[in-house]
Formats: structure tokens, sequence, C-alpha cells
């Protein structure tokens, strides 16, 4: 383990706390384990990180966010979205892949959705053109993909962009179109629901945009 993985995962440990981390097991599961860190002890942790080991360029924050995914522990992939999320400048679209294989395996809304939010549709947002057409023909991919988490992580990437009177809304109509014909009743159900979670976190913002009938 490299330096600052050491040192990450060494704070998060200390942070934890054997009841929390029970409760979270008992509570979420899926196959990880808990240090029983809070969330805002994750972030402190890689805050703290980032100031001891400045200057980190893209390979270095991509190399350690894989490394901290790569043990099974909630609090380190967390770690690992949180440290993207402050970097995001850094990634381009070749980071992509990465991001699929780490949203094909958190299977946890607290884990997919500031991927897709904070970290995959600010990224694709920033990209040039050429690009962003590229990412783009990515995106529509895993519409189509049966991962239920990955077409999650597809239809929450704009919120941000939406958020802030920007965004493709008619591109987000027609994946989330694409997604309901050829989804079972519950993963089409499941589409619903984040589509409709899509529609009440902009209108907080005051924006009305609202999905077809066909569609919710």
């Amino acid at each position: 383990m490299s330096e600052a993985g050491e040192f990450v995962d060494a704070a998060l440990q200390r942070e934890g706390s054997w009841q929390r981390a029970a409760e979270q097991q008992a509570g979420q599961g899926r196959g990880l384990r808990y240090y029983g860190a809070s969330v805002g002890a994750v972030r402190g942790t890689v805050r703290d990180a980032s100031r001891r080991y400045r200057g980190l360029t893209h390979d270095d924050v991509t190399a350690l966010s894989s490394e901290l995914w790569a043990v099974p522990v909630f609090e380190r992939r967390l770690a690992a979205v949180v440290l993207l999320q402050s970097n995001v400048r850094l990634l381009d679209n070749g980071d992509l892949t990465r991001l699929e294989g780490f949203v094909r395996e958190a299977r946890l809304p607290a884990l997919v959705d500031p991927l897709a939010v904070d970290v995959i549709g600010p990224l694709v947002e920033a990209l040039q053109p050429r690009d962003r057409a590229r990412a783009e023909t990515i995106l529509d991919r895993w519409a189509q993909d049966r991962d239920i988490w990955l077409r999650r992580a597809v239809l929450l990437s704009p919120l941000r962009a939406l958020r802030t009177g920007g965004g493709d809304w008619d591109r987000l109509v027609r994946r989330a179109k694409g997604m309901l014909a050829q989804s079972p009743d519950d993963a089409g159900e499941a589409v619903r629901e984040v589509l409709a979670t899509v529609q009440r976190e902009v209108a907080k913002t005051g924006r009305e945009l609202r999905f077809p009938a066909a569609v919710l």
C-alpha cells in the first residue's frame, strides 16, 4: 500500500466505532466491511491527506482512488469517491472506464449517487466537444446495460448541471425512454424512482422540468 493509502486507512480505522460498524453492517451489508467512521470523518480524512500530500497529479489521484477502492470496506470506498470529487477537474474521459468499474461494484446509493452527481456528471460537462461526444457515447452504452447501478448513474449524472440551469434535459428524457422500453416491471420502477428524484431535486431550485407522462 502506498504511504498516502496507509495514511487514509489508518485514519479511518481510528475514527471508527464498532457500534456504528455493526449497525451499518446490519443495515447495508452488500458484501462490504465497515470501520464505523462517520461521513464527516471520511471527508476530513481525505482533506487531511490532500494537505499532507500536496500537488497530487491525475495519475496520483486515480491510482490512490483505485487503491482505496480495491479493499471492500465502505469507508475506504467512500474516501475514494470523496478524493475524486475533490479532484474532478483533473479527470478526463479516459477515466470513465475506471468509474464504470466503481459503479458496477458499488451497489449502494451512498456510493453510486455521489459518483454520478459529483464526479461523472461534472467530468463530462467539462470536456471539450470532441471528447464530450465520446463520453456521451459511453454513457449511452451504460444506459442500455442490464446493470441497474450503471443506469442509475447515467440518470443522476446531469443533476448538478440541471440544478444550475444547464444540462441536456432532452438527452436525459431520451435515455429514460430507452431504459423503460427495455426494462421489466421491477427494473422500470427503479428507473422511475430515480427520475422522480431528479425532477424533485431540480424543482427545489425553482426550475420547472417535467418528464412526459409516458416516462413517469
